[in-house]
């Protein structure tokens, strides 16, 4: 997808949602979907590459009216920040390096969803299920490169 045909997407994906579309919605749309499971320094570090003036407060502001709209998803595996996603409304789980926190999706293991049956529903409706998958990435799991002694 070229930057124009992502800019009319994000365009037309706020006003589907009766969100006004502004410059510091878009430039958090693009920041997210270029860097997937951004947490949201990058996610404002990146916003301010293209518009400087936009404040710290007013991405916040703009994650949480986007999730709650249902535009992004905010996961937040045990003892990490907060991160956000494009991809949102197909109940995928995530895989989450233990040593370097690298976080990447997996898909529902088994059907729509929630794609997991509780064992006990307690009276609840379920409709999702989130499951965090844990150990260690390529990189974080392969051994040292040893160098030979002088």
């Amino acid at each position: 997808m070229t930057l124009m045909q992502s800019k009319a997407a994000h365009q037309e994906h706020l006003r589907a949602v009766s969100l006004r579309v502004t410059k510091p919605r878009l430039a958090v749309l693009d920041a997210v979907a270029e860097n997937p499971h951004a947490d949201t320094e990058t996610v404002y570090r990146t916003v301010r590459d293209t518009l400087p003036v936009v404040s710290r407060q007013a991405v916040y502001d703009v994650l949480a009216a986007l999730t709650t709209s249902g535009l992004l998803r905010r996961i937040q595996p045990s003892g990490s920040v907060a991160r956000y996603e494009t991809r949102v409304g197909d109940n995928h789980h995530h895989v989450v390096c233990r040593s370097c926190g690298v976080i990447a999706d997996v898909d529902c293991a088994v059907g729509e969803a929630p794609c997991l049956d509780a064992s006990e529903s307690h009276g609840f409706s379920i409709d999702e299920a989130e499951v965090v998958y844990w150990g260690l990435c390529p990189r974080c799991s392969a051994p040292p490169i040893s160098r030979p002694r002088s």
